[in-house]
């Protein structure tokens, strides 16, 4: 796949960072956004790589000013320049929503047939990331207008991530690398285990259009939100990683637990989602439901996600053969989550797992 017009470094690994919706939805402010930059430097999410700051739906005024310009809510957003500057300055980057239709999802003026003048706001903003929706588009062809989109961000000569989320309504995997640098797959996730199955069983077939400043994302993190147990944020966060998925945290990150701390901050599955490799994981075998994913990485390794699903605990194994050798090999087992090594481990490694659970290890093949 050709590298696109967009494909200019600002997202040689899936971006990370926090969006204000999962967890906020419209109740958006600028000191939220305040309290959050300070939350994320604070936790160690920050410097773990969670760099982008996302405003979503519900920062706009309910009209556009005389001269044709998008306004904020003055009263929850008085001076973006100035939000901007305020996450600049703690080494965070600023990013912000509109809709490529009439209205955005909440009903504030959308950007239909506004590209140039919305892209050059945004750039007078400062803004670093823009993610687009698709809400109240009847009539508009997406390939068309998220291609305007890219010549608008262009023109204003800021660099400036594209978030195209169009839901994957329109195959965006097969033509959203030359516009943008990711693109929405699925329907919009929910806190629930059901919700995360079912977008995973979607991602298996769009590796190939993943890579490098191009990549799918099967929507933001839940991870924190209440709706599921630890382990099964756990197996949520470890199946984005080997999906090379975006990490766009959605969690009220001033007031999280412990154990969600732990989960979005685990800095060897954040390497795995980060390896510079850009090779999207890949499911190599299901059986009932325990499932068994497996992503290149940079180096010659390789990472495994071993899935169960369903609803009580179940064996899972990998064996080397699936990771593209010979059964017969000799490989070094390290869990990723425990952050220590198993051991050595000839044929293939096994573990039981309960219920809603994944494990994380990476596996080196032994040579000589």
């Amino acid at each position: 796949m050709g590298l696109g017009a967009l494909s200019d470094g600002l997202a040689t690994t899936p971006p990370m960072g926090w969006n204000s919706w999962n967890r906020f939805g419209p109740f958006v402010s600028d000191q939220l956004v305040r309290e959050i930059a300070d939350a994320l430097i604070e936790s160690g999410m920050r410097d773990a790589g969670y760099r982008y700051v996302v405003v979503d739906d519900a920062w706009e005024g309910s009209l556009r000013s005389d001269d044709g310009n998008l306004e904020p809510n003055l009263w929850r957003f008085p001076d973006m320049r100035a939000l901007a500057a305020y996450l600049h300055e703690r080494s965070l980057r600023f990013g912000l929503y509109t809709c490529a239709g009439d209205r955005t999802c909440q009903g504030y003026p959308g950007s239909r047939g506004r590209e140039f003048v919305d892209a050059r706001r945004f750039a007078s903003w400062d803004v670093d990331f823009m993610k687009i929706d698709w809400c109240h588009t009847a009539g508009l062809d997406a390939r068309v207008t998220f291609a305007t989109w890219s010549e608008a961000i262009r023109a204003t000569r800021r660099p400036m991530v594209l978030s195209i989320c169009e839901w994957g309504r329109n195959r965006p995997w097969e033509w959203a690398g030359t516009v943008g640098h990711l693109w929405r797959t699925s329907h919009d996730i929910a806190d629930r285990w059901d919700s995360v199955i079912d977008i995973l069983d979607r991602q298996d077939a769009l590796a190939q259009f993943a890579g490098q400043d191009r990549w799918n994302d099967p929507d933001m993190l839940e991870v924190g939100n209440g709706g599921m147990t630890d382990a099964e944020y756990r197996a949520h966060f470890s199946l984005w990683a080997i999906l090379a998925a975006p990490l766009m945290a959605g969690n009220d990150v001033r007031a999280m637990s412990n154990a969600t701390r732990a989960i979005l901050t685990a800095p060897e599955v954040i390497a795995v989602d980060q390896d510079p490799l850009g090779r999207q994981g890949l499911r190599v075998t299901r059986e009932r439901d325990v499932e068994v994913w497996v992503r290149e990485l940079e180096g010659g390794g390789r990472a495994v996600v071993l899935l169960n699903r369903g609803e009580a605990a179940a064996r899972a194994e990998v064996t080397w053969d699936l990771l593209g050798g010979s059964r017969s090999d000799t490989a070094l087992v390290r869990d990723l989550w425990q952050r220590e090594d198993v051991g050595r481990r000839s044929e293939g490694y096994d573990v039981t797992l309960a219920p809603h659970s994944a494990a994380l290890v990476k596996v080196t093949r032994v040579v000589g």
